[in-house]
């Protein structure tokens, strides 16, 4: 669970960059408070606090799905599929979306979303930013949904919530900047965002494989641990001088 708890926390880190383009304008649109420096500090942690909740929420939901195709045996090829769509998506993914349309009630429920984010900016309170960080994720994002392959191959619900948390906090330092420093970070941070992006795919491979080589069950510990097909546990084998021991998990 380690190495996809880093890689959640890494997708974060990177992937904020492509976030401060994408979301950008909502966090330098902010109802912070700019005359007190503590009540803008806490607005903006607030809002970037409201978007890491509802990512945990979705781990949960993640989770739920990763433990029924667990329980009936498919965490395995769950894992490699979800790896194979991520570069499916890396290489087709432009093409995709020129062929792929929202259903009516889709395009209903982010109209209202849309909507209520926007009252929401007419109050310049705490809570206002807060749910407007827990609605804000709740928008379609690419990163989060490669993120959220990755919660769904962990095939244990709270593993889940923990990887999307991650995910989410590896976000934040990035959104807070753009939030609390606004313009300056935006005009000074275009060249190291384009140098992040040009990293970015590289990071979605490296999550793809990981995804695959933990599907494959090669026994490695940690990475790719065996799964037990008659009673469907994964087992951990750990290195005990010349004893080498598994169990169960």
């Amino acid at each position: 669970m380690l190495e996809l708890i880093l890689a959640a926390y890494g997708i974060g880190i990177v992937g904020s960059f492509h976030c401060v383009g994408m979301c950008g304008p909502l966090a330098l649109s902010l109802p912070l408070n700019n005359q007190n420096t503590n009540a803008k500090i806490w607005g903006a942690l607030l809002y970037n606090i409201g978007r890491v909740v509802t990512y945990s929420f979705f781990g949960f939901i993640f989770g739920l799905i990763g433990k029924t195709f667990s329980f009936f045996g498919f965490q395995q090829w769950l894992s490699i599929s979800l790896g194979t769509a991520i570069i499916i998506y890396m290489l087709f993914g432009k093409r995709m979306r020129n062929y792929i349309s929202y259903p009516t009630q889709v395009t209903k429920f982010f109209s209202h979303l849309r909507s209520a984010l926007a009252k929401l900016y007419k109050n310049q309170n705490l809570s206002s930013l807060f749910a407007i960080g827990l609605l804000n994720g709740l928008l379609p994002c690419g990163l989060v949904y490669i993120a959220a392959a990755g919660a769904v191959s962990t095939g244990n619900v709270m593993h889940s919530i923990i990887f999307m948390s991650a995910f989410g906090m590896g976000t934040l330092p990035a959104m807070w900047s753009i939030a609390f420093f606004g313009n300056y970070i935006a005009r000074r941070g275009r060249k190291l965002r384009q140098r992040i992006k040009n990293v970015y795919p590289y990071i979605m491979v490296c999550m793809a494989g990981l995804l695959i080589i933990r599907g494959l069950g090669f026994g490695i510990p940690y990475l790719s641990p065996k799964v037990n097909s008659q009673t469907n546990t994964i087992e951990q084998c750990h290195d005990k001088g010349e004893d080498i021991y598994c169990k169960g998990k």
